[in-house]
């Protein structure tokens, strides 16, 4: 019932066509993207004649396959027509069996008939602006009011210089490694360059301050990044740039937070007012993936 295909083997055509005319579509299974964020080392899960698909991103530790989501890849799972938690399950079961999983990451509109572990996200879906606008909070509202010095002395450019912002997510990427930042600023540029993510600058007494990058499909909009100058956080300028691609693309499009399991990234979100849209998971810990390995070049053996 469920295939599993190789790269190689995937009939793009098919597949693509599946993702399109899903009920779950999600940017991240779009193949551009998972070609870019995983070098092209994904497989995929077919059922019957690609009736529903689910992409499976691979990395090799010790010459053996894991799976985990890809840096900036939030949501994978099924994707078909109508999601059907019967399908689903087969999926899930065919997955945990013949996988070894330290984290995949299923999308909010497949369902399941065993719970697993949530993990929030937030989206706010195409309205008017002006009553998206009208939902936020009171204190979002006010940071959006710009003094009339910062309104005379900044500017919003969209995508400048390359290496400006390369240097910028180094100097601002808090959190991260320095390996780690140069994986997510080598990922945002092949993006940017597939004419796939935008970004937008704040620049005030023309010095850039806040910027953010902005994923773009025809049908969403992802906030994949944002970056702030910390001795000018007060001015508030990622709201502001966050607010004027919502003003300009969301009559149209979803625009997707990408979620965050910190406190105060969460709280600068729900400041918008977008929608709770948690999705399910799979998180094994190191030590149970440790046994996982152990028995399986037990069984090779």
């Amino acid at each position: 019932m469920i295939k599993r295909l190789k790269y190689q083997e995937i009939n793009f055509e098919k597949y693509n066509r599946c993702i399109e005319n899903s009920v779950q579509k999600k940017l991240y299974a779009e193949r551009i993207f998972l070609d870019i964020s995983t070098d092209k080392n994904w497989e995929l899960l077919v059922y019957k004649d690609y009736e529903a698909v689910m992409p499976v991103p691979l990395i090799y530790k010790f010459g053996i396959r894991i799976v985990i989501n890809p840096k900036l890849c939030q949501q994978l799972g099924i994707f078909s027509k109508i999601d059907s938690t019967e399908i689903n399950d087969l999926f899930y079961t065919y997955f945990v069996k013949h996988f070894l999983i330290v984290y995949y990451g299923f999308n909010d509109a497949n369902s399941f008939s065993k719970p697993l572990k949530k993990r929030k996200n937030f989206l706010i879906f195409p309205d008017k602006y002006e009553t998206v606008r009208q939902k936020y909070s009171p204190k979002r509202k006010r940071k959006l009011r710009l003094d009339q010095e910062v309104l005379d002395n900044s500017e919003i450019i969209k995508n400048f210089d390359l290496q400006t912002i390369k240097n910028f997510i180094r100097s601002t990427g808090l959190g991260a490694d320095a390996k780690d930042l140069e994986d997510f600023i080598n990922l945002l540029s092949k993006f940017h360059l597939n004419d796939k993510l935008d970004f937008y600058g704040f620049f005030y007494h023309q010095k850039l301050i806040n910027m953010i990058a902005v994923y773009r499909e025809d049908y969403s909009l992802t906030l994949l990044g944002t970056y702030n100058e910390r001795d000018y956080v007060k001015l508030s300028g990622s709201s502001y740039l966050i607010d004027k691609v919502i003003a300009e693309n969301i009559e149209t499009k979803i625009f997707d937070f990408e979620g965050s399991e910190i406190p105060a990234v969460e709280e600068f979100f729900r400041g918008f007012r977008p929608e709770l849209k948690p999705y399910p998971c799979i998180q094994v810990s190191k030590k149970n993936l440790i046994l996982k390995i152990i028995k399986k070049l037990f069984f090779l053996n």
